[in-house]
């Protein structure tokens, strides 16, 4: 975390990402501590963040809800440039949406396994 130079006005507080992000100001400081988001200090020491931390968190929530680690989310924001453009959230998006398919391709798979009727002990 560094300190903010003149950028203030347009870096985003705790509060106004968990808004625009629909989480709780609890969630996006975990991100935080888990590396998927970064932060910059005010010279009294408040975060804040770039204007478009709020589509990380975004990403990291359904990431999440497919499945994902948040080990694996770091890995798959890894590709995304610090001044991500639309191209760039569309290439995660597929990623996702890859990752999202393979996921249910095992769940299929596995229920398969058990509707099959193998004993399982």
């Amino acid at each position: 975390m560094t300190n903010l130079g003149t950028h203030e006005a347009s870096m985003l507080t705790v509060g106004e990402v968990a808004k625009l992000s629909d989480t709780a100001p609890s969630a996006i400081r975990f991100y935080e501590r888990q590396g998927l988001i970064a932060s910059q200090r005010t010279s009294g020491n408040q975060r804040r963040y770039q204007p478009w931390v709020p589509c990380v968190v975004r990403v990291a929530r359904v990431a999440q809800r497919v499945g994902l680690s948040v080990r694996e989310i770091t890995r798959a924001l890894d590709d995304v440039p610090e001044h991500p453009t639309p191209d760039d959230w569309q290439r995660l998006t597929l990623h996702l949406i890859s990752e999202a398919e393979r996921r249910i391709a095992q769940l299929e798979a596995a229920r398969a396994d058990l509707a099959f009727g193998a004993k399982l002990c």
